[in-house]
Protein backbone atom coordinates (compact mmCIF):
# COMPACT_ATOMS: atom_id res chain seq x y z
CA UNK A 1 0.00 0.00 0.00
CA UNK A 2 1.17 3.57 -0.39
CA UNK A 3 0.08 7.18 -0.25
CA UNK A 4 1.28 10.34 -2.20
CA UNK A 5 2.90 12.83 0.04
CA UNK A 6 4.95 14.08 -3.01
CA UNK A 7 6.17 18.03 -2.51
CA UNK A 8 4.12 20.51 -3.39
CA UNK A 9 6.91 23.13 -4.37
CA UNK A 10 10.26 21.88 37.34
CA UNK A 11 10.05 20.94 39.91
CA UNK A 12 10.69 17.22 41.11
CA UNK A 13 7.13 15.39 42.11
CA UNK A 14 6.24 14.61 46.09
CA UNK A 15 8.15 11.57 46.28
CA UNK A 16 9.25 11.49 42.56
CA UNK A 17 13.03 11.68 42.79
CA UNK A 18 15.27 9.68 44.57
CA UNK A 19 17.74 11.05 47.64
CA UNK A 20 21.32 9.53 47.25
CA UNK A 21 22.38 12.03 49.40
CA UNK A 22 25.86 14.33 48.81
CA UNK A 23 25.26 13.05 45.09
CA UNK A 24 21.94 14.22 44.37
CA UNK A 25 23.66 17.69 44.85
CA UNK A 26 25.64 16.88 42.04
CA UNK A 27 22.28 17.95 39.69
CA UNK A 28 20.80 20.96 39.22
CA UNK A 29 17.40 21.74 41.80
CA UNK A 30 14.71 21.89 39.72
CA UNK A 31 12.30 25.25 40.23
CA UNK A 32 10.01 24.64 42.82
CA UNK A 33 6.84 26.66 42.48
CA UNK A 34 2.95 26.18 43.69
CA UNK A 35 0.55 25.51 40.74
CA UNK A 36 -3.12 25.12 40.13
CA UNK A 37 -4.47 21.52 39.48
CA UNK A 38 -3.81 20.46 35.58
CA UNK A 39 -6.93 19.20 33.72
CA UNK A 40 -6.06 15.38 32.29
CA UNK A 41 -8.22 14.31 29.27
CA UNK A 42 -10.34 11.57 30.13
CA UNK A 43 -9.72 8.15 29.92
CA UNK A 44 -11.82 5.68 28.13
CA UNK A 45 -10.30 1.65 28.88
CA UNK A 46 -7.38 1.42 27.70
CA UNK A 47 -7.82 4.83 25.72
CA UNK A 48 -6.71 8.42 26.56
CA UNK A 49 -9.87 10.75 25.17
CA UNK A 50 -7.67 13.32 23.40
CA UNK A 51 -10.83 14.03 20.69
CA UNK A 52 -13.41 12.42 19.40
CA UNK A 53 -11.21 11.51 16.42
CA UNK A 54 -8.27 11.20 18.21
CA UNK A 55 -7.35 8.86 21.12
CA UNK A 56 -3.87 7.87 22.64
CA UNK A 57 -2.50 4.48 23.80
CA UNK A 58 0.23 3.92 26.48
CA UNK A 59 3.09 1.50 26.05
CA UNK A 60 5.31 1.13 28.28
CA UNK A 61 6.36 4.44 29.25
CA UNK A 62 5.55 6.24 25.97
CA UNK A 63 2.44 6.87 24.48
CA UNK A 64 1.17 6.68 20.64
CA UNK A 65 -1.90 8.27 18.79
CA UNK A 66 -4.47 7.10 16.57
CA UNK A 67 -6.25 9.61 14.52
CA UNK A 68 -9.57 9.02 12.72
CA UNK A 69 -12.91 8.60 13.61
CA UNK A 70 -14.27 5.14 15.55
CA UNK A 71 -14.90 2.68 12.51
CA UNK A 72 -12.90 4.97 9.71
CA UNK A 73 -10.77 3.16 7.12
CA UNK A 74 -8.93 6.42 6.67
CA UNK A 75 -6.66 7.41 10.21
CA UNK A 76 -3.18 7.13 11.08
CA UNK A 77 -0.84 5.93 13.50
CA UNK A 78 1.63 8.88 15.24
CA UNK A 79 5.01 7.29 16.51
CA UNK A 80 5.03 3.24 17.31
CA UNK A 81 5.87 2.54 21.12
CA UNK A 82 8.10 0.65 23.57
CA UNK A 83 9.87 -2.48 22.10
CA UNK A 84 7.24 -5.53 22.40
CA UNK A 85 4.15 -3.32 22.44
CA UNK A 86 3.14 -4.08 18.57
CA UNK A 87 0.55 -6.77 20.10
CA UNK A 88 -1.27 -4.02 22.03
CA UNK A 89 -1.09 -1.20 19.40
CA UNK A 90 -2.90 -3.80 16.69
CA UNK A 91 -5.35 -5.07 19.33
CA UNK A 92 -6.41 -1.21 19.83
CA UNK A 93 -6.22 -0.52 16.43
CA UNK A 94 -9.11 -3.46 15.77
CA UNK A 95 -11.03 -2.30 18.82
CA UNK A 96 -11.41 1.26 17.27
CA UNK A 97 -11.43 0.90 13.59
CA UNK A 98 -12.29 -2.84 13.27
CA UNK A 99 -10.49 -5.86 11.85
CA UNK A 100 -7.88 -5.35 9.38
CA UNK A 101 -7.89 -1.51 8.78
CA UNK A 102 -4.21 -0.32 8.61
CA UNK A 103 -3.66 3.34 9.14
CA UNK A 104 -3.01 5.14 5.95
CA UNK A 105 0.89 5.96 7.58
CA UNK A 106 2.59 6.11 10.15
CA UNK A 107 4.11 9.13 11.04
CA UNK A 108 6.97 9.59 13.26
CA UNK A 109 7.65 12.68 15.65
CA UNK A 110 11.51 10.95 16.14
CA UNK A 111 13.27 8.20 15.87
CA UNK A 112 13.99 7.07 19.41
CA UNK A 113 14.18 3.19 20.71
CA UNK A 114 10.55 4.45 22.84
CA UNK A 115 9.00 5.91 19.90
CA UNK A 116 9.55 3.23 17.50
CA UNK A 117 9.87 0.43 18.88
CA UNK A 118 6.82 -1.62 17.55
CA UNK A 119 7.54 -0.53 14.00
CA UNK A 120 9.04 -3.56 12.29
CA UNK A 121 6.57 -5.86 13.72
CA UNK A 122 3.76 -3.53 12.81
CA UNK A 123 4.89 -3.12 9.28
CA UNK A 124 4.91 -6.88 8.72
CA UNK A 125 1.20 -6.67 9.72
CA UNK A 126 0.33 -3.26 8.14
CA UNK A 127 1.56 -2.60 4.53
CA UNK A 128 1.97 0.86 5.31
CA UNK A 129 4.51 4.01 4.57
CA UNK A 130 6.37 5.69 7.05
CA UNK A 131 6.59 9.27 7.67
CA UNK A 132 9.68 11.41 9.02
CA UNK A 133 11.96 14.52 9.09
CA UNK A 134 14.21 14.47 6.47
CA UNK A 135 16.75 14.72 9.19
CA UNK A 136 15.88 12.14 10.99
CA UNK A 137 16.13 9.38 7.92
CA UNK A 138 19.45 8.70 9.12
CA UNK A 139 18.32 7.25 12.17
CA UNK A 140 15.66 5.23 10.18
CA UNK A 141 17.71 3.94 7.44
CA UNK A 142 20.42 2.27 9.07
CA UNK A 143 23.38 5.24 8.39
CA UNK A 144 23.57 6.82 12.10
CA UNK A 145 23.35 6.35 15.39
CA UNK A 146 22.24 9.22 17.79
CA UNK A 147 23.98 10.91 19.96
CA UNK A 148 24.81 9.11 23.74
CA UNK A 149 22.74 9.53 26.28
CA UNK A 150 24.00 11.88 29.07
CA UNK A 151 22.79 9.77 32.22
CA UNK A 152 24.75 12.38 34.48
CA UNK A 153 21.78 15.09 33.91
CA UNK A 154 17.94 14.86 35.07
CA UNK A 155 18.60 13.08 38.94
CA UNK A 156 15.92 9.98 38.25
CA UNK A 157 16.41 6.74 37.81
CA UNK A 158 15.36 6.85 34.02
CA UNK A 159 18.04 8.95 33.34
CA UNK A 160 20.46 7.11 35.37
CA UNK A 161 19.76 3.41 33.57
CA UNK A 162 19.90 5.62 29.86
CA UNK A 163 23.11 3.70 29.25
CA UNK A 164 21.17 0.75 28.34
CA UNK A 165 18.56 2.19 26.11
CA UNK A 166 19.19 1.16 22.21
CA UNK A 167 20.89 3.77 20.54
CA UNK A 168 21.74 2.18 17.13
CA UNK A 169 19.48 2.89 13.87
CA UNK A 170 17.23 1.16 12.74
CA UNK A 171 16.80 0.41 8.96
CA UNK A 172 13.06 0.51 7.52
CA UNK A 173 14.71 1.18 3.76
CA UNK A 174 12.22 1.76 1.46
CA UNK A 175 9.20 2.05 3.29
CA UNK A 176 10.20 5.30 5.27
CA UNK A 177 9.56 9.10 3.26
CA UNK A 178 10.45 12.04 4.73
CA UNK A 179 7.71 14.37 5.01
CA UNK A 180 6.52 17.47 2.63
CA UNK A 181 8.92 20.21 3.53
CA UNK A 182 6.02 22.90 3.02
CA UNK A 183 4.17 21.32 6.38
CA UNK A 184 1.63 20.38 4.82
CA UNK A 185 -0.30 16.43 5.44
CA UNK A 186 -1.79 16.34 1.96
CA UNK A 187 -3.94 13.31 2.67
CA UNK A 188 -4.80 14.61 6.21
CA UNK A 189 -6.83 17.79 5.84
CA UNK A 190 -6.41 19.86 8.53
CA UNK A 191 -3.24 18.45 10.52
CA UNK A 192 0.05 20.63 9.60
CA UNK A 193 3.47 19.16 10.83
CA UNK A 194 6.29 22.11 12.72
CA UNK A 195 9.92 21.39 13.12
CA UNK A 196 10.71 20.94 16.77
CA UNK A 197 14.24 20.01 17.01
CA UNK A 198 16.19 19.70 20.23
CA UNK A 199 15.03 16.48 21.81
CA UNK A 200 16.35 15.14 18.20
CA UNK A 201 17.88 17.30 15.41
CA UNK A 202 14.52 15.91 12.91
CA UNK A 203 12.30 15.95 15.78
CA UNK A 204 8.62 17.58 14.56
CA UNK A 205 5.21 18.17 16.29
CA UNK A 206 1.72 17.59 14.70
CA UNK A 207 -0.60 20.23 15.05
CA UNK A 208 -4.50 20.79 13.96
CA UNK A 209 -5.40 24.83 14.40
CA UNK A 210 -9.50 23.98 13.97
CA UNK A 211 -8.85 22.84 17.88
CA UNK A 212 -5.76 24.03 18.90
CA UNK A 213 -4.57 19.95 19.09
CA UNK A 214 -0.77 19.47 19.65
CA UNK A 215 0.85 16.36 19.26
CA UNK A 216 4.18 16.87 20.49
CA UNK A 217 6.35 13.63 21.12
CA UNK A 218 9.15 14.93 23.46
CA UNK A 219 9.55 18.58 22.27
CA UNK A 220 8.22 19.15 26.26
CA UNK A 221 6.25 16.29 28.24
CA UNK A 222 3.83 16.00 30.93
CA UNK A 223 5.47 13.72 34.04
CA UNK A 224 8.81 14.00 34.57
CA UNK A 225 10.77 12.06 31.84
CA UNK A 226 13.85 11.75 34.46
CA UNK A 227 11.81 9.78 37.49
CA UNK A 228 10.74 6.13 37.84
CA UNK A 229 8.12 7.18 40.21
CA UNK A 230 7.12 10.18 37.82
CA UNK A 231 6.50 7.43 35.17
CA UNK A 232 4.62 4.93 37.48
CA UNK A 233 2.28 7.49 39.05
CA UNK A 234 2.23 10.08 35.70
CA UNK A 235 0.99 12.87 38.28
CA UNK A 236 1.34 15.65 35.62
CA UNK A 237 3.15 18.58 35.14
CA UNK A 238 4.66 20.62 32.11
CA UNK A 239 8.53 19.64 31.61
CA UNK A 240 11.21 19.28 29.43
CA UNK A 241 11.91 17.19 27.18
CA UNK A 242 13.58 14.15 28.60
CA UNK A 243 17.18 15.29 29.80
CA UNK A 244 18.93 12.25 29.31
CA UNK A 245 18.14 12.39 25.59
CA UNK A 246 18.10 15.49 24.64
CA UNK A 247 21.89 16.76 22.61
CA UNK A 248 20.92 20.54 21.48
CA UNK A 249 19.17 22.59 24.21
CA UNK A 250 19.10 26.08 22.99
CA UNK A 251 16.99 24.40 19.81
CA UNK A 252 15.31 22.75 22.57
CA UNK A 253 13.89 25.52 24.31
CA UNK A 254 13.46 27.63 20.80
CA UNK A 255 11.16 24.61 20.09
CA UNK A 256 9.05 25.07 23.23
CA UNK A 257 8.59 28.83 22.69
CA UNK A 258 7.33 27.95 19.82
CA UNK A 259 4.72 25.71 21.02
CA UNK A 260 3.75 27.82 23.50
CA UNK A 261 2.31 30.46 21.26
CA UNK A 262 0.17 28.14 19.60
CA UNK A 263 -1.46 28.74 22.73
CA UNK A 264 -2.74 24.88 22.44
CA UNK A 265 -5.70 23.23 24.06
CA UNK A 266 -4.91 20.11 24.29
CA UNK A 267 -1.35 18.33 24.14
CA UNK A 268 -0.65 15.45 23.64
CA UNK A 269 2.78 14.44 24.44
CA UNK A 270 5.10 11.22 24.39
CA UNK A 271 5.31 11.01 27.66
CA UNK A 272 2.79 10.90 30.40
CA UNK A 273 -0.93 11.96 30.41
CA UNK A 274 -2.22 14.39 27.49
CA UNK A 275 -3.41 17.74 29.07
CA UNK A 276 -6.45 20.53 28.29
CA UNK A 277 -7.20 23.96 29.26
CA UNK A 278 -5.90 27.16 30.43
CA UNK A 279 -3.23 25.59 33.17
CA UNK A 280 -1.69 23.95 30.98
CA UNK A 281 -1.13 26.57 28.84
CA UNK A 282 -0.15 28.76 31.83
CA UNK A 283 2.51 26.00 32.93
CA UNK A 284 4.11 25.79 28.96
CA UNK A 285 4.25 29.85 28.74
CA UNK A 286 6.29 29.19 32.26
CA UNK A 287 8.12 26.61 31.18
CA UNK A 288 8.99 28.29 27.98
CA UNK A 289 9.79 31.63 29.82
CA UNK A 290 12.12 30.20 32.33
CA UNK A 291 13.18 27.11 30.25
CA UNK A 292 17.01 27.92 31.38
CA UNK A 293 15.69 27.43 34.96
CA UNK A 294 13.13 24.75 34.75
CA UNK A 295 14.67 22.24 31.95
CA UNK A 296 18.55 22.85 30.95
CA UNK A 297 20.58 21.21 33.41
CA UNK A 298 23.27 22.55 35.57
CA UNK A 299 26.03 20.34 34.27
CA UNK A 300 26.18 17.64 31.45
CA UNK A 301 27.80 16.79 28.26
CA UNK A 302 25.61 18.84 25.72
CA UNK A 303 24.65 21.94 27.76
CA UNK A 304 28.11 24.19 26.67
CA UNK A 305 27.91 22.39 23.34
CA UNK A 306 25.59 20.68 21.30
CA UNK A 307 26.10 17.26 18.96
CA UNK A 308 25.68 18.03 15.46
CA UNK A 309 23.52 16.38 12.66
CA UNK A 310 22.78 16.40 9.02
CA UNK A 311 21.12 14.78 7.13
CA UNK A 312 23.92 12.10 7.09
CA UNK A 313 23.19 11.64 11.09
CA UNK A 314 25.87 13.02 13.96
CA UNK A 315 28.68 14.83 12.53
CA UNK A 316 30.24 15.79 15.85
CA UNK A 317 29.90 15.56 19.63
CA UNK A 318 30.98 17.36 22.89
CA UNK A 319 33.46 15.41 24.78
CA UNK A 320 32.51 12.49 27.56
CA UNK A 321 32.65 14.12 30.82
CA UNK A 322 34.88 12.68 33.37
CA UNK A 323 32.58 13.97 36.47
CA UNK A 324 32.34 11.74 39.23
CA UNK A 325 28.63 12.65 38.96
CA UNK A 326 28.81 10.71 35.64
CA UNK A 327 30.16 7.46 37.41
CA UNK A 328 27.55 7.81 40.15
CA UNK A 329 24.87 7.50 37.43
CA UNK A 330 26.30 4.75 35.36
CA UNK A 331 26.41 2.64 39.00
CA UNK A 332 22.77 3.81 39.94
CA UNK A 333 21.98 3.17 36.05
CA UNK A 334 23.42 -0.63 36.74
CA UNK A 335 21.33 -1.46 39.88
CA UNK A 336 18.20 0.49 38.73
CA UNK A 337 18.45 -1.09 35.05
CA UNK A 338 18.98 -4.44 35.64
CA UNK A 339 15.49 -4.41 38.75
CA UNK A 340 13.67 -2.50 35.56
CA UNK A 341 14.83 -4.59 32.63
CA UNK A 342 14.05 -7.78 34.58
CA UNK A 343 10.33 -6.54 35.10
CA UNK A 344 9.89 -5.66 31.89
CA UNK A 345 10.81 -8.31 30.28
CA UNK A 346 9.15 -10.78 32.39
CA UNK A 347 5.43 -8.89 32.91
CA UNK A 348 4.84 -5.55 31.01
CA UNK A 349 5.37 -6.74 27.19
CA UNK A 350 2.45 -9.58 25.55
CA UNK A 351 4.26 -12.10 24.07
CA UNK A 352 2.37 -11.54 21.05
CA UNK A 353 5.52 -9.76 19.18
CA UNK A 354 8.48 -11.93 18.43
CA UNK A 355 10.59 -8.66 18.64
CA UNK A 356 9.72 -8.00 22.84
CA UNK A 357 11.88 -8.06 25.31
CA UNK A 358 10.58 -11.10 26.85
CA UNK A 359 11.08 -13.02 24.25
CA UNK A 360 14.43 -12.01 23.26
CA UNK A 361 15.85 -12.85 26.46
CA UNK A 362 14.95 -16.24 26.25
CA UNK A 363 16.87 -16.43 22.85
Amino acid sequence: MSIDLRFTDTEPLAGGGLDFGPASSRFRAFHTRPHPPLHKVATRGPFYDVAPDIVGLKTGISNVFFIGEPGSRNWFLVDAGMPGSAGKIIDAAERRFGSRVPPRAILLTHGHFDHVGALATLLKEWDVPVYAHLLELPYLTGQSSYPPPDPSVGGGGMAWMSVFYPKKPIDLGSVVHPLPPDGQLPQFPGWQWLPTPGHTAGHVSFYRESDRILIVGDAFVTIRAESVVANLTLAPEVHGPPAYFTPDWPAACASVEMLADLDPEVVATGHGVPLRGGNMRAELRQLAERFEVEAIPAHGRYIAQPAVADGNGVLSLPPRLTRRSTTIALMLGTLVGGVLLGLLAGRIFPSRDPYSWRNLTRR
